[in-house]
């Protein structure tokens, strides 16, 4: 192995350098018994966080103009909340938030294929505390979904 293949594998990452050694990881959502691309698939991280910053603004735009009248440590406080009735409600209910809908994503459990009005107030409690959705898996899951025992996939 010369420098130049050392220095890739590195800045590739461990799962790069893991499948030019030979293990076969699959694609995510293979596990879960989703396709690999399409409709129903596991969703982008960009995707992902474009529905988070339509939903956020969304949100702060809500507080902004009929709550606080003006930007503040108060206005974001609001906003969180907003966004916290506003998730438990839609993902609930109808499985998406505008932001979602907006980027053609959908939260589905992985059982049953709807989510629990209970399911989705456990999993916004979590991404409320932003932490947990930082931690993902091999599959690109947050643990804020793997608790919640559901998965974003694309409509």
């Amino acid at each position: 192995m010369d420098k130049r293949q050392a220095i890739g594998s590195w800045l590739s990452g461990p799962r790069a350098a893991m499948e030019d050694a030979g293990a076969d990881f699959g694609y995510r959502g293979e596990q879960l018994g989703l396709p690999e691309e399409g409709p129903g698939s596991i969703a982008r991280p960009g995707r992902r966080l474009g529905a988070l910053a339509v939903d956020w603004g969304l949100c702060l735009m809500i507080a902004y103009s009929l709550i606080t009248d003006g930007y503040g440590q108060t206005t974001g406080n609001w906003a969180l909340l907003i966004f916290f009735v506003m998730s438990v409600l839609t993902v609930g209910t109808i499985g998406v938030t505008p932001g979602k809908r907006l980027f053609g994503l959908r939260v589905v459990a992985l059982d049953t294929g709807t989510v629990h009005p209970g399911r989705a107030l456990l999993r916004t409690i979590l991404l409320c505390l932003a932490v947990p959705a930082l931690i993902w898996d091999r599959d690109g899951r947050g643990l804020h979904d793997r608790l919640a025992s559901t998965v974003e996939v694309r409509i």
